[in-house]
């Protein structure tokens, strides 16, 4: 690889490393354990980078580097399995609370007005900055400041009235049942 070649190398990690690394930590629960893994995808995109014809397409070289990575891990761990005597109690978890929770954030989500909901999903769920938040929706960044706030507020007033319900329903459910 040329010198040239190498600082382009170096420019691109150093101006994508935060994104690269959230990407992985959607890929692996565990911080330390993502750090690794975009390092050994870093890598093995290193010895490739010359292969890369057009570099805009270089993130998803290096996300499906990590996806493979990630898999050779999982297929390398089960292979470590070691057959017991005795098997241990079986755990069930309860995801329902989980799946409560999802159901009452999408149904909350519903109340924001469809560029407030884009705001919200690209900041905190895709983990994106201001300014490409701004990029991706055709706005400027004190537009997207803005709008997020006010949709922030408006989940906090919708998920609060929510609550109030719920509290006012369990009182009455209690003033029946002591009545009964």
């Amino acid at each position: 690889m040329s010198h040239g070649e190498v600082l382009e190398f170096e420019e691109y990690v150093r101006s994508r490393q935060d994104a690269l690394l959230r990407s992985a930590r959607r890929l692996v629960p565990d911080p330390v354990d993502a750090q690794d893994l975009l390092q050994t995808a870093l890598v093995r995109t290193y010895g490739h980078w010359e292969d890369i014809a057009d570099k805009r397409l270089a993130d998803a070289y290096l996300r499906r580097v990590m996806i493979n990575t990630r898999t050779e891990w999982w297929r390398a761990r089960k292979l470590e399995e070691v057959p017991t005597e005795q098997l241990p109690e079986p755990s069930i978890e309860d995801s329902t609370e989980q799946h409560a929770v999802r159901a009452l954030l999408m149904d909350v989500m519903n109340v924001l007005a469809p560029k407030q909901r884009s705001v919200v999903v690209l900041r905190h769920w895709e983990q994106m900055s201001t300014e490409e938040t701004a990029a991706a929706l055709g706005m400027s960044a004190g537009t997207v400041k803005s709008t997020l706030h006010r949709a922030l507020a408006r989940l906090r007033q919708e998920l609060e009235s929510r609550d109030l319900d719920a509290r006012v329903l369990e009182r009455e459910e209690r003033e029946r049942c002591a009545a009964a």
